[in-house]
């Protein structure tokens, strides 16, 4: 049985097929993830971060073989997946500067005599479930605070990823973890509910759609296991005045395009102010326009296919969806295999089923408004509060309209800025926790209270 594939969206072609585990070899991994953990748990700090320091070693002197199965995998172009693994590694090494940090006693003023702290110890074995637009750079996030703090980690990765999930586990293996302290499995959806389930697992991380999330929620609130939940998102990109028009429409595009337009914080709706629109519009399109989806191999390539037909497909019926409902398209709009022309809708209203969902894809949506207040409340319209991007010469401006988007993370002039230390996550139906940055490591640990007298 297998449903674990790699097939190139460039090509169509099955490159490589792993059988799922058997329930057996599930078994076997939980078991050597919980033995682990109380090897793992109780190695001293400034130990487990030297091994994590060799993790991120690990991924750079791996990076250009995981970088070209990334591309096999889901279609990431070549520049982008060197990058990701790049950033993979700074987030992991961040994790392994900050390890004392992280496990260092919180003492708290008291009202009364002795002293209190709070003492950080490990949950144990915890388990990801990671998706597959950004292979390496996912894990990563979840793995590194959680190292760090003493718990271990199994690992679900999506179906479509499982040559880069064989060899992150090597990766994470060579580096010096015990055995079972970072296992992969190859797991159906049926037996990632039985890990969740199983009393030696203590928490659950995912990393998908909103369906995935709400699935491994239930499961997880059926059995009282902590669970993080990082999903998608419609980020609003708001301009509402510039210097530099020129700079505010690439940093569209870049921010719309990254990733081949399949990040969950990539900028997705455009709202412009009205004396800014027209001309915006018109050097948008322009620019996107000019963009050809091409092979992802190739060091110059901006733009690959999308991760599978099926993705490609399903975009395609959003777009003909949204026109068949009024949108106006003004450019794209159109597939060849897995790749996607750049497209940009228009004329967007809120009775169409496009104005409610995610694009995850090359495409964009481009709203007008009257004013900040307007911009504000089209940004808030919506299920999602992910990221947001705001645009604007006024600083009190940036400081009123970014207190007032409802959205985990807000980028004010700038794209593409996510960074280790800086937390990531998002509010709604976005998701439920933060990963990165110090934060992170708030997730999956136990806060214990010592009062002593």
């Amino acid at each position: 049985m297998t449903d674990y594939a790699v097939v190139n969206p460039a090509t169509g072609e099955t490159v490589a097929t792993y059988d799922t585990f058997t329930d057996a070899q599930i078994d076997d991994a939980v078991a050597r993830a919980h033995a682990a953990a109380s090897v793992w748990g109780r190695t001293p700090v400034a130990e487990r971060a030297a091994v994590i320091h060799r993790i991120a070693e690990g991924h750079r002197a791996r990076r250009d073989e995981l970088a070209a199965i990334i591309v096999r995998e889901m279609g990431k172009p070549i520049a982008g997946a060197v990058g990701e693994v790049d950033f993979a590694a700074d987030i992991i090494e961040f994790y392994a500067d900050n390890a004392e940090r992280i496990n260092a006693d919180q003492p708290i003023d008291i009202l009364g005599e002795g002293t209190a702290v709070i003492r950080r110890a490990p949950l144990g074995v915890l388990f990801g479930i990671m998706p597959w637009n950004f292979p390496a750079y996912q894990v990563a996030r979840f793995a590194g605070p959680n190292l760090a703090l003493g718990n271990t980690i199994i690992l679900k990765h999506a179906p479509q990823c499982p040559e880069s999930s064989a060899l992150l586990e090597e990766i994470y293996r060579d580096a010096g973890l015990p055995d079972g302290g970072y296992v992969n499995v190859y797991a159906t959806n049926e037996q990632s509910a039985t890990i969740i389930a199983d009393p030696r697992v203590q928490g659950v991380s995912v990393t998908g759609s909103e369906r995935a999330g709400a699935a491994v929620a239930e499961v997880a609130g059926r059995n009282l296991k902590k669970v993080a939940l990082e999903l998608g998102g419609s980020d609003p990109f708001i301009l509402l005045s510039t210097d530099d028009l020129d700079g505010a429409v690439q940093a569209a595009v870049d921010a719309r395009l990254d990733n081949n337009g399949q990040s969950c914080n990539g900028a997705k709706r455009f709202i412009v102010i009205d004396g800014l629109y027209d001309a915006f519009v018109e050097k948008f399109v322009a620019a996107l326009a000019a963009v050809e989806a091409t092979d992802p191999t190739q060091e110059d390539t901006v733009l690959g296919p999308l991760s599978s037909l099926a993705a490609a497909e399903r975009l395609q019926e959003q777009i003909d969806t949204a026109v068949a409902q009024g949108a106006t398209l003004l450019t794209g709009g159109a597939r060849d295999g897995a790749f996607f022309a750049p497209t940009v809708l228009a004329d967007v209203t809120a009775d169409m089923d496009v104005y409610r969902e995610e694009l995850f894809g090359p495409a964009a949506v481009v709203y007008r408004v009257a004013d900040e207040q307007a911009a504000v409340a089209l940004a808030n319209d919506t299920s999602f509060g992910l990221g947001s991007y705001v645009f604007t010469t006024d600083a009190e401006q940036a400081e009123r309209v970014a207190n007032s988007i409802d959205a985990g993370m807000v980028y004010v002039n700038v794209v593409l800025a996510d960074s280790p230390e800086l937390p990531f996550g998002g509010v709604k139906r976005s998701g439920t926790s933060r990963e990165m940055g110090l934060l992170a490591a708030d997730e999956f640990v136990n806060k214990k209270l010592i009062r002593i007298a």
